[in-house]
């Protein structure tokens, strides 16, 4: 017990900067008169309490922050903000009048679900919601975005807790331990600067397309955050402009890209960066070579009159579901079974690591593939020295393959007993299945009764709870929370 003090004395710290975050929602409604500042008020006071009293208890037990550590916290924090993030919404939705009232589960499933920017949703009604509800779910999405901890990591030098374990175990894909940047404050203050400056192109964009001001700053932090949380129930449907569509899908490829591409980039003043990343150039292929045979089948089989129809549509559905995002601007469910499985595909392993979206990175699906190339040809010649190479021939090490590999299988299994007990609880195949997959590829809509043009509120507790795990094992990716579980963990 009290090797886990440090990792208190920390979480007490992350508490009181996320107790911060509320005054924004508290602002939108003191400025829309919403009637849901009382709310945001306790939230605030509530969890800064109990920041302030962890920080306290657990003062005398500060040290530098071993890879143990790292690994409690993000664990921790990852499942321990969404309960407070909470209680906002259960003290409106149970107390204000004509609310339709909302258990502990279905609001801790929300807002794991924003801190994710998985953005499965089972409110309904979203268009007559307070504004500050809808801040505060979306404001969610946008600390998830990059990541939280990362954040945290910025302040924690000065207080004298270093944070490179953090960062670490935070940190998605299997060639993490790069830095961008001798000292991890100066990496995280860089990717930072990075994601507010491509947020504040994307807020001015949207609101140059015709978007209001709120909901310009709404989509901006669900686009960027590839969240698809909306303050419509419609969606992006509820513009039906191909401009504010053009847009989006703009700002969802630039955030499907590893960040680190948009610093180094920057920072070199070339777009070299992009050109020279093999993962960037095979998430652009893919998920436009996926939109293009999309909007060909929707025209073949006659879904709508038009080519020019059928590739607006295709374009913004299948950028948004392959990045993760989770935006719609049709019902894309009641396409044709194998465009709607395409895109549920492609949501699985599209985006690059470092980036803002979910499933398993393109670089591990790159990987993949030339390990089993290579045993292919391993196949012919036995005796051939076949390296894994990649970007600017650069060798893989066993190491990182065998992660590869043991990601990959944990992957599998996850989904597969995942959706085996969804399907024991009575669900049909479609909507176990795809449920599933949204969750653990962090993507929000999935199929069936789980669809875009419905909501996940069809799901029970149980159900609920498991796309709840499933979530943030997605975005934690498996082995940074699962090895929480494991008696070597604890023996350590």
């Amino acid at each position: 017990m009290l090797k886990t003090l440090p990792v208190l004395n920390v979480l007490g710290i992350v508490l009181l900067l996320f107790s911060g975050t509320m005054l924004v929602p508290l602002s939108f409604s003191l400025y829309n008169a919403d009637g849901a500042a009382t709310h945001f008020g306790w939230g605030l006071g509530v969890t800064a309490a109990a920041g302030l009293l962890l920080y306290v208890v657990t003062r005398g037990a500060r040290r530098e922050l071993q890879p143990r550590d790292g690994f409690l916290l993000v664990g921790v924090v990852w499942s321990g903000l969404p309960a407070f993030a909470t209680i906002p919404l259960l003290l409106y939705f149970n107390t204000a009048a004509g609310a339709p009232g909302l258990s502990f589960t279905d609001a801790y499933f929300e807002m794991v679900s924003g801190l994710t920017t998985t953005c499965a949703t089972l409110l309904e009604g979203l268009d007559a919601l307070p504004v500050s509800i809808n801040v505060w779910r979306v404001l969610l999405v946008w600390l998830g975005g990059m990541g939280i901890i990362v954040l945290t990591i910025a302040i924690l030098p000065l207080l004298g807790v270093g944070g490179m374990q953090v960062y670490k175990a935070e940190t998605p894909g299997p060639l993490k331990d790069s830095k961008l940047t001798p000292r991890i404050t100066e990496t995280a203050k860089g990717l930072y600067a990075v994601y507010l400056g491509i947020s504040a192109a994307c807020f001015l964009a949207y609101r140059a397309a015709g978007m209001s001001w709120t909901d310009a700053f709404i989509h901006m932090c669900t686009t960027v955050a590839l969240g698809g949380f909306s303050s419509h129930d419609a969606s992006f449907g509820y513009w039906n402009s191909p401009l504010i569509e053009l847009i989006a899908v703009c700002f969802m490829l630039v955030a499907g890209i590893n960040f680190a591409m948009h610093f180094l980039a920057l920072k070199r003043r070339s777009l070299r960066a992009y050109v020279d990343c093999p993962e960037a150039r095979w998430f652009v292929t893919m998920v436009l070579g996926g939109a293009l045979l999309v909007s060909l089948y929707l025209w073949q089989f006659g879904v709508y009159d038009s080519y020019r129809e059928s590739a607006r549509y295709a374009l913004f559905n299948v950028v948004s579901i392959a990045t993760t995002t989770g935006y719609s601007s049709v019902d894309y469910g009641a396409w044709p079974l194998f465009a709607p499985l395409l895109m549920l595909l492609l949501s699985s392993f599209c985006t690059c690591a470092g980036s803002t979206g979910g499933g398993i990175k393109m670089i591990r699906a790159v990987l993949l593939i030339k390990q089993a190339r290579r045993e292919l040809v391993r196949s012919v010649h036995p005796r051939s020295v076949a390296p894994v190479r990649i970007g600017g021939g650069q060798v893989i090490g066993s190491q990182v393959l065998f992660s590869v590999l043991a990601f990959m299988a944990m992957y599998g299994t996850t989904i597969l007993i995942l959706t085996m007990l969804m399907l024991s609880s009575g669900l049909d195949p479609v909507t176990a299945f795809s449920a599933v997959m949204a969750s653990m590829n962090n993507t929000g809509p999935g199929l069936g009764n789980v669809g875009p043009a419905t909501t996940y509120a069809s799901l029970n507790d149980f159900q609920t709870w498991l796309c709840t795990i499933g979530m943030l094992l997605g975005r934690l990716e498996l082995l940074t929370l699962l090895v929480l579980f494991t008696r070597m963990f604890w023996r350590t």
